[in-house]
């Protein structure tokens, strides 16, 4: 395989930290704020992918806002094409990184903001004026947030950290037993905060709390992309220059092949999505901006994405 897929390397310290979070900002223009038909029909880079806190939509974050699509049709906002990164799901909304679209009125960075209406609005959790994160793990119903925090800020050293009130207060992860020296995705269990697994090339890292130790749940795997469900692990593997998605049992421990389409080696998943209203629907999207999804848990896998061309 000849991508370089990026993997980052991380020095951990033990630190914790607690600030107050940010306050609620309006993206104001003259527009009245709608949810319409897609009329731009590409994108060239793909941000995060996740389903709605009512499991009816899948939301793709994209350099240029996002991309809801919904009942086998595309639809995009009509305004606040925000750049978002580390863009994740939950039930209440979504929350995420990045750089406010060009013109905009908001500081960049956005640092770590939360949206409960598609972006019409954004509260600034942490970090705003200060951080772009890449990295960002949410868990579906309850509060957990982790970070990796690359860079230090006003606030924080460089490591990942985790918060249970919307970035109020900021706990640093341990990491005690985790033995790689590359760090990929993270993800979070979608009720127990506590759960959350590190992607890297060389198998996945689980941690039961909050990050201050881990296992290896196999080793000498390159592993590109995670997600949970309430029951099992999913996770996409490149063995043998061939791309692989996978799921891991949470109880029974057992790991089953899924069938998908066949991809390129060097198209890699790059995200993958669980709608946890509906298990049996799961998506995923790959480096070359292709995004499948299916609707009965891989019987079917329907191409919603082509190269970035939006179907």
């Amino acid at each position: 395989m000849n991508l370089n897929i990026k993997f980052l390397f991380i020095l951990f310290l033990i630190t914790t930290t607690s600030f107050t979070a940010g306050c609620s900002i309006e993206n104001k223009t003259n527009k009245t704020f709608t949810i319409e038909k897609a009329r731009t029909k590409t994108i060239d880079h793909i941000h995060g992918i996740g389903y709605s806190g009512d499991g009816d939509s899948l939301i793709i974050a994209s350099p240029k806002g996002i991309k809801i699509f919904t009942e086998g049709h595309w639809l995009e906002t009509n305004q606040y094409f925000h750049d978002y990164m580390g863009f994740q799901t939950t039930k209440d909304g979504f929350y995420a990184s990045g750089h406010p679209e060009e013109g905009s009125s908001l500081r960049n960075p956005l640092g770590l903001v939360k949206s409960t209406d598609l972006g019409k609005s954004l509260q600034t959790l942490a970090f705003y004026g200060e951080s772009d994160l890449h990295f960002i793990a949410t868990s579906f119903y309850d509060k957990t947030i982790y970070i990796l925090n690359e860079e230090p800020n006003s606030k924080l050293n460089t490591g990942v950290y985790y918060t249970e009130n919307d970035g109020r207060y900021w706990k640093k992860c341990e990491f005690n037993g985790f033995n790689s020296n590359t760090f990929g995705m993270m993800a979070v269990h979608p009720s127990i905060g506590s759960t959350v697994a590190i992607a890297t090339k060389n198998g996945i890292y689980f941690s039961i709390d909050n990050g201050n130790t881990f296992k290896q749940l196999f080793d000498s795997t390159m592993v590109t992309a995670i997600a949970f469900s309430e029951t099992k692990l999913y996770f996409s593997t490149v063995e043998n220059n061939k791309i692989y998605l996978k799921s891991y049992d949470l109880k029974t421990k057992k790991i089953d092949d899924i069938s998908i389409p066949s991809l390129n080696d060097e198209n890699p998943i790059t995200y993958i999505a669980v709608n946890v209203s509906n298990p049996e629907q799961i998506a995923f999207s790959t480096y070359n901006h292709d995004v499948y999804e299916t609707n009965d848990f891989k019987k079917n896998w329907n191409k919603l994405i082509e190269n970035g061309r939006l179907k």
